[in-house]
């Protein structure tokens, strides 16, 4: 318990110290750019290939399901797309992106810190965490609800395509259900978990790396303990937005 309050404090100091001021705008806006086309291009075409499938499964699924004459058919796309923005979309995705996302931030962090140059940073009179740090998080606040509406829409998209080449719902009664029992405040709650798992993603990570100690063993250890960390945060905070938004 005294651990889990020492990280937890020392994490929050992290923030505090990265969250301020760029000192030099024009530095911080180009790494900024890097990060974005890092992570939210970076990340495009395993987004797209899990939401096309997951879309895909989800549809199948429900249609084995409903097997039913007393449960019109329209209730697939209702399933489905409901289920993709809610449920699988954010948080699936945002599962995987932590792998993704959150090992090479604690790499790269956990690279510079055991070579010093994190050292020579703040020797140099540079605020390192919030150079390093501050342009990762802003870039993964900004791309990861992008990437979470694509996915979103490639779930949707694959679920109308396999519904019809199946046989099991045709595209008229899919779009039929997703219209009909469509709530709109799904996809603000689906966004608003991607910016919470966006920041947990880059700030968790960035912190393992950030206090890396060791070697180049080290690093790795840093960056799987970091993903199982960002995975579980993820998890919890689903079922806490859950239990305090819906």
């Amino acid at each position: 318990m005294n651990s889990f309050f020492y990280q937890f404090g020392r994490y929050l100091l992290l923030l505090k110290s990265t969250l301020v001021k760029p000192e030099k705008g024009k530095i911080y806006w180009r790494e900024l750019a890097r990060q974005m086309v890092e992570i939210g291009v970076g990340s495009l075409a395993i987004v797209i290939i899990i939401s096309v499938f997951i879309g895909a499964v989800i549809t199948v699924q429900t249609a084995y399901q409903l097997t039913t004459p007393l449960i019109p058919r329209s209730t697939i796309g209702s399933i489905v797309t409901n289920s993709s923005i809610l449920e699988m979309a954010p948080t699936v995705t945002c599962l995987i992106l932590a792998g993704k996302i959150g090992s090479n931030i604690a790499s790269e962090i956990g690279t510079m810190r055991i070579s010093e140059q994190i050292d020579a940073l703040e020797i140099m009179g540079v605020n390192a965490s919030a150079y390093l740090i501050l342009p990762k998080i802003v870039a993964s606040v900004v791309m990861i609800p992008i990437l979470v509406i694509i996915s979103g829409f490639l779930c949707v998209l694959s679920g109308i395509w396999v519904g019809q080449l199946t046989g099991v719902v045709t595209r008229e009664e899919f779009i039929q259900g997703s219209i009909e029992y469509f709530i709109p405040f799904t996809v603000t709650f689906s966004l608003i978990k991607a910016f919470t798992f966006g920041f947990i993603i880059s700030s968790v990570s960035a912190y393992y790396g950030f206090y890396t100690v060791g070697g180049a063993l080290e690093v790795g250890k840093t960056a799987t303990k970091a993903v199982v960390v960002c995975c579980v945060i993820i998890l919890l905070a689903d079922y806490l937005l859950a239990q305090l938004l819906l």
